[in-house]
């Protein structure tokens, strides 16, 4: 019989475990949760202390009946949930929930699922950490009473199963920000000019670019001062004023946090945040790898700390120098500097062992879980090699009263670049600037002058709002994929071509909670939140202060955005549309995708329609209305109403007016009208609707 029962969140885990661990162990899962507050209602007792009431999830019943039998018959009872809050959290849970008894219940955890780990971990149990415990719980509860107060209230206002929540509304005004900056920019000509030279004696053309004049910069503005840059070009020599060589170096990659990972697996692999999270967790939980069985081949998945342990340095130290040679192997080791609190529990996130090479497991994985573990291994290896070395020359050309630059590099030392080199840090590796000294004179072949515009800032991507949230303080690495999938499942962001876009349902809600609840929107507040909640877990500050702090505020806002609700009936909007079935004036309603138009008479009458509304400008193509329309997935843009005949579309608004540069349309960006026209430019200040 069994002396020992250890409890795990994943049915995934529990072979793994079993087999390190041997007969004398029995190894079961409690399959995540096993208690929450109850759905039906806040589930937190406001007026007495704010207690939680806890009920059994709906379904768990009969797991739990499985692991009481079991833990009577123990004699030591091992709770082995994740190494991590809310792990901590289920531990406690359990223990509550099975009336464990505090003399023969412990509390273990391990960063990776390997024998060392988790045997390791058995000689090291500890009681349950409450002030862990209680962060989570105060983070649960946050969460409830944003979500139960302030959902009801989107609702009424806008239609049912719309849900707000502290962390997604953050997360959701980061979108709509970026989106209206994105609206209301302003494109600014610049223009380039490079110059062809020649060498004496050379065959291959040097391409040097314009920067201003001999002691400052200069940016380009408009053709008449590239006309002005052009004449003054004219018969002047082209005389090298400097040439410089140097070294510069390329550090290593510190290993992945989860926030880097997600970043890293959209970029190169196009995954979703939350794929990302669901492969590496198959990876940390365990891979029957043939002749070894099942093992852990990741360390733990959740982690905001760049930290390797000794033994891991060490033998990614040994296996390079094995591999690539000793100078490959790293100097030291590199630290991530940072102002914020940093969660330190965990290593970054890597390998299991380094010897174990992704061509090593390719038959053992599936393709996405090969791809996500290669990216890691590599990141990983990567961090404990040596910095990689380029050469660099430039060179300073004089022409006039004018100056031209050029610059070249070429990689002397590879290092940790032999194994892994980051999207965006693919350059270009030439040949240096050889042949060229100091006053000597270059043959001038051609000038190429271009004309470009300042581009927008870019639309979020689910990488770049991991980014922003992490560098915010907004959410913790396990919050980050639940979020952005959240607002994409409500429908209040769509997702086209890896870019996030808002959707009308989106700005709805966002407008709402920005008027209504200003505080829980701004990311400062969230941010705070956390580290109150990062000071909870240190056993500074006590949950309830955090929660009693908050929900008095939270409650007088919700009061106050109920009595304007009162105040203000939501009548539905009555269109001059009229119903082919029965006759009736048709009315604007809210859908899962946004506005539609429906019957007044229903059930009795169940006709919908798209709703297009129309914006009083005609079709810059064939004359008619131009109406709002929505692509598949939410996102606004501006069409002919004559659609498909007329495939006339528009992102921005169009105002009527046509440019009188180029004849194109213009459209609306904040107070200014700009032309549409590629290469235009022309722009002038809008006449606002309250202007003479």
């Amino acid at each position: 019989m069994a002396k020992n029962l250890v409890i795990v969140e994943s049915p995934a885990k529990v072979k793994t475990i079993k087999k390190f661990l041997g007969s004398n162990y029995e190894v079961l899962a409690s399959q995540g949760h096993v208690r929450d507050l109850p759905k039906s209602q806040l589930g937190i007792d406001v007026e007495h202390d704010y207690e939680p009431k806890y009920i059994t999830i709906r379904g768990k019943g009969d797991i739990l009946a499985k692991l009481r039998k079991e833990a009577k018959k123990a004699d030591r009872v091992y709770l082995a949930t994740d190494p991590d809050r809310e792990g901590e959290a289920i531990s406690w849970h359990l223990s509550k929930a099975l009336n464990l008894d505090e003399k023969k219940m412990y509390r273990i955890t391990f960063n990776e699922i390997t024998k060392t780990a988790v045997k390791e971990s058995l000689k090291n149990a500890r009681e349950i950490d409450m002030d862990l415990v209680d962060a989570q719980q105060a983070r649960r509860m946050l969460d409830r009473m944003v979500g139960y107060r302030i959902s009801p209230i989107l609702w009424a206002k806008v239609k049912r199963g719309l849900s707000a929540g502290r962390v997604q509304s953050a997360a959701l005004r980061l979108i709509a920000d970026r989106e209206e900056e994105i609206n209301a920019f302003i494109p600014e000509e610049y223009w380039t000019l490079e110059a062809e030279l020649l060498a004496a004696g050379s065959k291959k053309p040097l391409k040097a670019r314009f920067s201003g004049t001999g002691s400052r910069k200069m940016t380009i503005a408009s053709k008449e001062e590239m006309d002005q840059v052009l004449s003054g070009l004219e018969n002047v020599s082209f005389q090298v004023a400097e040439v410089k060589t140097g070294e510069r170096i390329k550090k290593a990659p510190l290993p992945f946090t989860t926030s880097t990972l997600q970043q890293e697996a959209s970029k190169t692999l196009n995954f979703s945040t939350q794929k990302t999270m669901s492969l590496a967790q198959q990876l940390y939980e365990g891979i029957d790898i043939k002749g070894n069985g099942t093992v852990g081949v990741i360390t733990y998945l959740r982690t905001d700390s760049t930290r390797i342990s000794e033994e891991a340095q060490k033998n990614a130290r040994a296996y390079i120098e094995e591999q690539y040679g000793k100078n490959y192997v790293s100097a030291g080791s590199a630290a991530k500097k940072s102002g914020k609190k940093i969660q330190d529990a965990h290593e970054a996130i890597r390998p299991t062992d380094i010897s174990r090479t992704p061509a090593a497991l390719k038959e053992s994985l599936t393709r996405d879980q090969f791809r996500l573990y290669q990216l890691i291994w590599k990141r990983f290896t990567a961090s404990q090699m040596a910095d990689a070395v380029y050469e660099t020359s430039s060179a300073k050309i004089d022409a006039g009263d004018y100056r031209f630059t050029l610059s070249a590099s070429r990689l002397s030392f590879d290092g940790f670049m032999s194994v892994y080199v980051q999207e965006e840090e693919k350059e270009e590796n030439g040949p240096l600037l050889k042949g060229l000294s100091r006053d000597m004179t270059l043959e001038l072949k051609g000038l190429d002058s271009q004309q470009h515009f300042t581009q927008p800032p870019a639309h979020y991507t689910e990488a770049s709002l991991v980014k922003t949230l992490e560098e915010l303080g907004i959410g913790r690495p396990s919050t980050y994929a639940p979020t952005i999938t959240t607002i994409i499942a409500r429908r209040y962001v769509s997702k086209e071509n890896r870019n996030l876009y808002l959707t009308e349902l989106g700005e709805v809600v966002n407008h709402m909670m920005k008027t209504a609840f200003p505080t829980i929107v701004e990311s400062d507040f969230t941010a705070n939140m956390e580290g109150l909640l990062d000071c909870v877990e240190e056993g500074t500050v006590s949950w309830k202060t955090v929660v009693e702090n908050f929900y008095p505020d939270l409650d007088a806002a919700v009061k106050a955005a109920e009595k304007e609700l009162e105040e203000v009936k939501i009548e539905d909007e009555v269109t001059d549309v009229v119903c082919d079935l029965c006759g009736r004036n048709m009315v604007v309603k809210y859908g899962p995708h946004g506005r539609f138009l429906a019957c007044p008479g229903f059930p009795d009458c169940r006709n919908t329609k798209p709703y297009l509304e129309k914006i009083g400008v005609p079709c810059p193509r064939c004359g008619a209305e131009v109406v709002l329309r929505k692509t598949k997935k939410g996102r606004k843009y501006y069409g002919c109403e004559n659609h498909p005949e007329c495939d006339f579309m528009s992102w921005q608004k169009p105002s009527g007016k046509k440019c009188p540069r180029c004849g194109s349309f213009m459209v609306e960006k904040g107070n200014n009208l700009v032309c549409a026209g590629e290469g235009c430019g022309y722009r002038e200040t809008r006449k606002m609707d309250n202007e003479a």
